[in-house]
């Protein structure tokens, strides 16, 4: 990954927190209007980088935001800032990646291009208090604010693609959005899904990495909210989430959903360093994007092939994860009771 100088800057002003608005303001990113012909993945990555102003009641959260997209060019290479979009084959379902407290969403950079070399649209803010370049330092318990964030990242870039300039206009399609995070991020990522705290109707599909249910931010999980599919992965030697911290997540959860269980993986292993296990976590993830944001039969086949690898990784929809997949029998710290 490089260091991204900031392109644009989004000011936006919301009638309430719990309400984002669907435009977020303005932006000083400069509108391509270059089109190249269309293509199919994988595609070259551009990059940008936003300043998203969130005003809540007086104060203002700052979320640095860096975006990665489609472009034109040859496949392959490292994301190139202000690359021209590859308009042609768009718009693109919208991915909003949260990263893991304590961590830097470049940490996820393998993943974060393979997404978006995949056709979709990356947002991966910052949320404050949480990465550890913070000058105050990084204080877990803002996490309670993190779902409103998110919800304000995706009304900001939704309202930057409706937008009638911009690098970023026309570039997503809006009624395709997921949401990916790991460990806080996974946390952060399910209550804007499945918690009544905190839902989002825009958002259609979840990847949870390492993810758990938390009472800190309230309301009830799965109770009366409407089914969003689900891809919980897990690592079986994980021991800051555990694994039953996600076979909790999978077992509430109503269907669709599916499990990917890394054997012998610890928390952070099979998402930010090289290897075979992140290279199934790019598959499965892909795969499930494109089933549920793309509509392909063809992915949601693949993704149960991809994530059954003999000694490395197993994979279920059934209705309740079993023992050949993870250990069972213990708690989730900081989980509600389930």
């Amino acid at each position: 990954m490089v260091v991204l100088l900031a392109l644009g800057t989004v000011a936006a002003v919301l009638a309430s927190r719990s309400h984002p608005s669907p435009s977020p303001g303005t932006t000083t990113t400069q509108s391509t209007t270059t089109t190249a012909a269309a293509s199919g993945p994988p595609f070259a990555v551009g990059s940008l980088s936003l300043t998203l102003r969130e005003p809540v009641g007086s104060t203002v959260r700052v979320l640095p935001t860096t975006v990665y997209y489609p472009a034109t060019g040859a496949a392959g290479g490292a994301p190139a800032a202000g690359a021209t979009p590859q308009r042609g084959a768009g718009p693109y379902p919208l991915v909003v990646f949260s990263e893991g407290y304590d961590i830097a969403p470049q940490a996820y950079g393998a993943l974060l291009d393979a997404w978006a070399a995949a056709g979709y649209v990356v947002a991966a803010p910052v949320y404050p208090l949480t990465d550890p370049a913070e000058p105050g330092g990084v204080n877990e318990s803002d996490i309670v604010n993190h779902p409103a964030d998110l919800r304000y990242v995706i009304s900001a870039l939704v309202g930057l693609t409706q937008a009638s300039g911009g690098d970023l206009a026309g570039l997503i399609r809006p009624n395709a959005i997921a949401v990916i995070g790991h460990s806080d991020g996974g946390d952060v990522s399910l209550a804007t899904v499945a918690n009544t705290c905190c839902t989002d109707p825009r958002i259609s599909a979840a990847i949870l990495l390492s993810g758990a249910e938390l009472t800190s931010f309230g309301g009830q999980y799965f109770a009366g909210t409407t089914a969003v599919p689900l891809l919980v992965v897990q690592g079986t030697a994980d021991t800051i989430n555990p694994p039953e911290c996600s076979v909790q997540i999978y077992d509430a959860a109503p269907s669709p959903k599916h499990y990917l269980s890394l054997f012998g993986e610890s928390h952070t292993g099979a998402y930010l360093p090289a290897g075979p296990a992140r290279a199934v976590v790019e598959r499965v993830t892909i795969d499930f994007l494109d089933a549920y944001l793309k509509g392909s039969r063809a992915a949601l086949a693949r993704m149960a092939r991809d994530g059954t690898v003999p000694g490395l990784a197993g994979m279920t929809s059934a209705p309740t994860v079993t023992a050949h997949l993870v250990p069972l029998g213990g708690t989730c710290p900081g989980a509600p009771p389930g």
